[in-house]
């Protein structure tokens, strides 16, 4: 049987509200320091650079629940707790997994965002 060769992850697509483009740049750019890139004019949203990975910002008219998450890895798991806590946003303590510390917390619009350090 043929198998698929899977080299990375390229990106991870979650989703805003339309016209909230704005305030989620304050957040992903101003908040989380990630870096916007170019995207196709013919699709709506914002991208950015994380690592060797792109995290896509969707545009959906509703937004839902969901599980669906990125995750990123972080030096100190510490200082951004503190500096998520200092911006008012609530912070979870994740399931242990052998070799990492894990966090998560949620976006203004609720999508889920894990960060974890390898220990």
């Amino acid at each position: 049987m043929a198998s698929i060769s899977i080299k990375k992850l390229h990106h991870v697509t979650i989703c805003i509200p339309t016209g909230f483009e704005a305030e989620a740049r304050s957040f992903y750019t101003g908040l989380l320091g990630l870096q916007e890139i170019d995207k196709p004019k013919s699709v709506p949203g914002i991208w950015y650079k994380v690592g060797e990975s792109e995290l896509h910002l969707g545009i959906e008219p509703e937004m839902y629940p969901t599980k669906r998450f990125p995750a990123f890895e972080v030096e100190s798991i510490q200082s951004v707790r503190k500096l998520l806590a200092e911006k008012g946003i609530d912070v979870k303590e994740e399931s242990a997994i052998p070799g990492y510390k894990r966090i998560s917390f949620l976006d203004p619009w609720k999508n889920k965002l894990e960060l974890l350090e390898q220990v």
